[in-house]
């Protein structure tokens, strides 16, 4: 049994997760507790991903990075990049699938925590950044897990904006979801049993260890309040 599907749906999720995590931190700890005009629309552009089909997400992203999108042709022509079809689309539709699962995660993670510790910092000198460090980031990191765990799950089980903008093209595009249509497709019921096996173990085994994880810091933090 060819594994490349396995290792390239790993890679994909990997890589669009640690994206989605710096951009998804970085975005909600920006908007977070700051009231202006037209912040309800930027978060909802946000979180629209996760509400739309996945294949208009692709076909938006198609009409972004294909040959002749706005973004794909100007890759193309300047760098002599070509975004459709490489794993390299993989990564931007997983990217955008999972991203309102790592913003939403923060924003409520940041939302929850009391601005007192970091105003207390900051008149003790500390800059921003050493307030974010120190304080901010390790209070909420808890709900910044939650979300960078769903946020590879996600990035696991992609399949629609996956096939709009990369196609299906083995030992090059072929995600495990890819793996388990095109193999239905062509009645190859065995193939496609293995891989949804495969595929439903890794999402079972994180969501598990996320559940497991959840409860043990739940019965610390009880402990230390005693």
């Amino acid at each position: 049994m060819d594994l490349s599907p396995l290792w390239l749906s790993v890679k994909v999720a990997v890589i669009s997760t640690v994206i989605v995590f710096v951009l998804g931190v970085f975005l909600a700890h920006l908007l977070a507790k700051r009231q202006f005009f037209g912040k309800s629309i930027v978060e909802s552009l946000f979180l629209l991903p996760l509400v739309l089909p996945p294949t208009v997400v692709g076909f938006g992203l198609l009409i972004l990075f294909g040959k002749k999108g706005w973004i794909g042709s100007w890759l193309l022509e300047t760098f002599d990049i070509q975004v459709v079809f490489t794993w390299t689309a993989a990564v931007i539709a997983s990217v955008v699938v999972s991203f309102p699962l790592m913003y939403q995660s923060a924003s409520a993670a940041f939302d929850s925590l009391d601005n007192k510790l970091g105003d207390a910092a900051r008149t003790m000198g500390a800059t921003e950044w050493r307030v974010f460090r120190t304080i901010t980031f390790p209070l909420a990191w808890p709900g910044l897990l939650a979300g960078l765990v769903l946020s590879f799950a996600r990035g696991l089980g992609e399949f629609g904006a996956t096939l709009m903008l990369a196609g299906y093209i083995p030992g090059k595009t072929d995600t495990i979801p890819m793996a388990i249509y095109f193999a239905v497709e062509a009645g190859k019921m065995e193939k496609a049993s293995f891989w949804v096996i495969i595929i439903t173990a890794l999402g079972f085994s994180t969501i598990l260890w996320l559940n497991w994880w959840s409860r043990r810091n739940l019965r610390r933090f009880a402990s230390q309040k005693r």
